[in-house]
């Protein structure tokens, strides 16, 4: 397993496709695109990170190219309109688990992308890079995050109740697993 995610890391990033969808690797080139939903009030609401300023955004851009990462710019099939980005983080191949994360422009929510991009991240994570667990943690107040999750068959394993401090104020999390 070890090997097979090493090897993965030194080939050509792998980009992933469905009907109406092209997940490709994320670059410079989508700095202000990461700004634009990193800086979005309404994204942010739910998100773990945030940024105010396209310099501080960078740190973003090096975060997705870790090797303990593996995240997606979301695009329209013609790579001209950019909706969001999605991908696994902490990447962890000796316990052979990963966490899945995504987040939407929101003048994209509402259109079934969520639906769309999920189930193809998590299928990767478990069959090309031989994961054995993806786990998907969601603030708890996140209902629509809850509802997708649930729909594609991540499990609601538990709920950690005032586990992380955000904005000055406890939270509690809920996580949500998919096995092999």
């Amino acid at each position: 397993m070890i090997k097979c995610f090493r090897k993965l890391m030194t080939n050509p990033f792998p980009t992933l496709k469905t009907q109406r969808l092209f997940l490709r690797e994320i670059t410079d080139l989508d700095l202000e695109n990461i700004f634009n939903g990193l800086s979005n009030p309404e994204v942010i609401r739910h998100y773990g990170v945030s940024f105010n300023s396209l310099e501080a955004t960078k740190e973003q851009i090096i975060w997705f190219a870790d090797t303990k990462q593996l995240w997606w710019a979301i695009c329209a099939l013609d790579n001209q309109t950019f909706y969001g980005a999605a991908g696994l983080n902490a990447i962890d191949p000796t316990e052979r688990k990963a966490e899945i994360g995504l987040w939407l422009l929101p003048q994209f929510w509402g259109k079934g992308i969520m639906t769309e991009v999920l189930p193809l991240i998590a299928d990767y994570g478990l069959n090309q890079l031989q994961l054995n667990r993806i786990e998907g943690f969601v603030e708890t107040e996140n209902t629509n995050c809850k509802k997708v999750m649930a729909k594609l068959d991540f499990h609601l394993e538990k709920t950690m109740i005032d586990c992380e401090l955000k904005q000055g104020k406890l939270i509690s999390l809920d996580v949500y697993v998919k096995t092999k």
